[in-house]
């Protein structure tokens, strides 16, 4: 993985001798200079989805001489590397995105972070020492459960995670979190936020304002809630809200809310 998922640390990649090389770039390309020359990869994936392009529709880079084995047969299609009528308008569209300029996003997540830092206080930014990318950036709450935070954000419009989008859902410590010497009671603290391009310094000071907010006492930062919401809620919100197919009981967790 050339730039991590969750805390967009940027990955030294480096060759084993003998082995073949292959690079997951899904959060790198399109957001930061990529060449795989200079990196030394055999193979280097990207998605379109992540540079403003459509979803379903990716790109593998295959370095001269590396053979690979056709994934399906039947047709002669993609050098026989994978039988099937090709996505032409997805792969257009791909060729597009990746022609936009770098997005100039740095400052935006710089903004979001400072502001994290000077009004939540023991909020802490997770591999803030490390080369990351511009756009992401994970921040632990010491002692505000992250899912609770997601859904008190989702309710104002604002959508992030406590993790990747290929770990959606699941109830466990983040293990990128954990891996890098976090207790799992901390990495349940940590939430990502990722900026793009249509972002703007307006929505990162509302995201900012909706966050202080959020850690208060549910029914200061929400007045409008149902009476039968206390300050001793684990939620931002009454337990009553929650459908009652998913209702489990005042401490229900957001993995049982989102799809």
């Amino acid at each position: 993985m050339h730039a991590n998922n969750e805390t967009g640390a940027i990955q030294t990649l480096t060759r084993h001798h003998g082995l073949l090389l292959h690079s997951d770039g899904v959060q790198a390309a399109g957001r930061m200079p990529v060449n795989v020359r200079e990196l030394g990869v055999d193979l280097y994936s990207i998605t379109a989805h992540k540079f403003n392009g459509p979803k379903g529709v990716g790109a593998l880079y295959v370095r001269d001489g590396v053979k690979l084995a056709p994934m399906f047969h039947g047709g002669r299609h993609e050098r026989e590397r994978r039988a099937g009528t090709e996505n032409v308008a997805g792969i257009a569209a791909l060729g597009a995105a990746a022609a936009l300029p770098l997005p100039n996003v740095k400052a935006l997540r710089d903004r979001l972070e400072q502001g994290v830092l000077a009004r939540i206080p023991h909020a802490i930014v997770n591999s803030a020492g490390a080369p990351r990318m511009n756009n992401t950036s994970n921040i632990r709450f010491e002692g505000i459960e992250g899912e609770s935070l997601v859904i008190a954000l989702d309710l104002a419009g604002v959508a992030v995670s406590t993790g990747a989008a290929c770990s959606s859902g699941a109830v466990h410590p983040s293990h990128v979190l954990t891996a890098m010497g976090l207790t799992p009671a901390q990495a349940k603290c940590s939430m990502r936020f990722s900026v793009g391009r249509f972002n703007t310094e307006q929505q990162v000071d509302t995201l900012l304002d909706t966050l202080e907010k959020s850690r208060r006492p549910p029914s200061e930062a929400f007045p409008g809630l149902h009476p039968c919401l206390t300050t001793s809620s684990p939620l931002p919100f009454p337990a009553a809200w929650i459908p009652p197919p998913l209702r489990r009981s005042s401490s229900a967790r957001a993995a049982t809310w989102s799809s």
